[in-house]
């Protein structure tokens, strides 16, 4: 391990100052044919038609010269897509460094090609052993969480970016076919590309995981709408990032997404219900009517939210089925969110018989209402107890009042300790409550036939 660094730490300190130093300038233009002496004065009338001929040849020349660089021109443009200018730089310089010099592959080229995969090896090991491990115990110190996420999402791109650099760098030493070179060129840049969009989606994976640990601490209404949001975001990105890669591949991305927009129109129209869904999703998440745990009511249906997703939304029902109502519904609908309520009310009547005299009824109101104000667990501030009216059977007496928890459990016990303080307040008076009664009245051939057959029944008795 000593060694491999110390060659390293050597092959290092040979390159960074040819890195530090002016790129290589391009190809010396080759210095023009040097011209022919000029003859003679004497011969010159002599020679006038060789050297119009002369002429004539270096014309054809420069013709031909300028075919061939025109030609050269097309076969570069037709080329594969380059490496990083740093990449070939870094080539050129170690190449420089070795004196290689040679059009073919020599044993050099092999030696110089492995030292490239053997550092990229040793620097990977480095920045993820050494440099990952400081930034990690310094992400521990720090408060915020954020940095804990993304420096171990962000580990293994970097990884994969220096052995790809490595490799690429290895294949641009080897003097290869210029098929297997176009080929070479095309793989770099579809691997450089998706090495880069991986690591732009960990980070931004990383920040969205944070925000939605962050939303749920505090509690925020869009904490229950985070996983869509990440969701969608990741598609988006990925989109993205696959159009980017297939324009650096020289795709005519612009003529796709035209044609996209011919063929989108009849993919809107027959999926017009799940992109209604979800422009629904979209208004839920942005007004926010509910979040997951919460008791709602939508139209017919009712239940606790369990489930917020791009197309539908879940309700765990109390019969502890679930129904999946879609977004389109939740957004279109009226939504009653039971969970939101500061207060429940409480709205029933009671009824007493008629046998219930007024001072009675007037003291048992009293009763009734001072039971209702000395419970801890009644809003004060509306309390109504009255004699409403007069019933079919009962005289009506109109309880209203609010518990102020709206705990649905906590609201039931409230009310089954002041019932069965009503029933002890009128139970104490002396009066009881009414329930469903009818009167019949005999009269005439009916009444005496009763009498006749009943002799102890006077005639017009109320049968109860």
């Amino acid at each position: 391990m000593k060694a491999f660094r110390l060659l390293s730490f050597t092959i290092l300190c040979a390159i960074v100052p040819h890195l530090l130093a002016d790129a290589p300038a391009g190809a010396e233009t080759p210095a023009p044919a040097s011209s022919t002496a000029p003859a003679d004065n004497a011969g010159a009338a002599d020679n006038a038609g060789s050297n119009a001929s002369s002429t004539a040849a270096r014309t054809a020349d420069e013709a031909r010269l300028t075919t061939a660089a025109a030609a050269a021109v097309a076969s570069r443009s037709l080329a594969a897509p380059r490496a990083p200018d740093l990449l070939e730089h870094l080539v050129d310089v170690v190449l420089e460094l070795f004196d290689v010099k040679s059009s073919g592959n020599t044993p050099t080229h092999y030696i110089i090609a492995a030292l490239f995969m053997v550092g990229a090896f040793l620097l990977r090991r480095v920045v993820t052993t050494v440099i990952f491990g400081l930034l990690k115990r310094w992400a521990a110190k720090t408060e915020t969480t954020l940095d804990d996420k993304l420096f171990p999402a962000l580990e293994g791109p970097v990884a994969a970016l220096i052995s790809v650099v490595g490799t690429v760098a290895a294949l641009k030493v080897l003097k290869l076919s210029e098929t297997s070179d176009r080929a070479v060129g095309y793989a770099s840049t579809v691997v450089f590309s998706l090495v880069f969009f991986w690591m732009l989606l960990r980070a931004f994976n990383a920040v969205l995981d944070h925000a939605h640990e962050v939303a749920t601490e505090k509690q925020l209404g869009i904490a229950a709408f985070m996983p869509w949001i990440k969701k969608s975001l990741l598609v988006i990105f990925v989109v993205f990032g696959v159009l980017m890669i297939a324009q650096s591949l020289g795709a005519d991305v612009k003529a796709f997404l035209a044609g996209l927009g011919i063929g989108g129109l009849a993919f809107a129209l027959a999926a017009q219900d799940t992109i209604a869904n979800v422009f629904g999703s979209v208004v839920v998440a942005i007004d926010q009517p509910f979040k997951l745990g919460e008791y709602v009511k939508v139209g017919s249906h009712e239940g606790t939210v369990e489930d917020i997703g791009l197309r539908s939304t879940r309700l765990r029902t109390p019969a502890r089925t679930l129904i999946t109502v879609p977004n389109k519904t939740m957004a279109s609908e009226s939504i009653n969110n039971l969970s939101r309520m500061p207060q429940r009310r409480v709205d029933q009547s009671l009824g007493l018989t008629y046998a219930t005299t007024p001072d009675k009824m007037e003291a048992v109101l009293g009763d009734l209402r001072a039971l209702i104000e000395a419970e801890p667990g009644v809003a004060k501030d509306f309390v109504v107890v009255r004699f409403s009216s007069f019933g079919a059977y009962s005289l009506d007496i109109q309880v209203i009042y609010f518990t102020a928890d709206p705990d649905f459990r906590k609201h039931m016990v409230l009310r089954e300790r002041l019932n069965l303080g009503f029933m002890r307040a009128v139970e104490a008076r002396g009066l009881s409550f009414a329930f469903p009664t009818q009167s019949l009245q005999f009269e005439g051939e009916i009444a005496r036939q009763l009498v006749a057959r009943y002799p102890g029944t006077p005639a017009g008795h109320k049968a109860d």
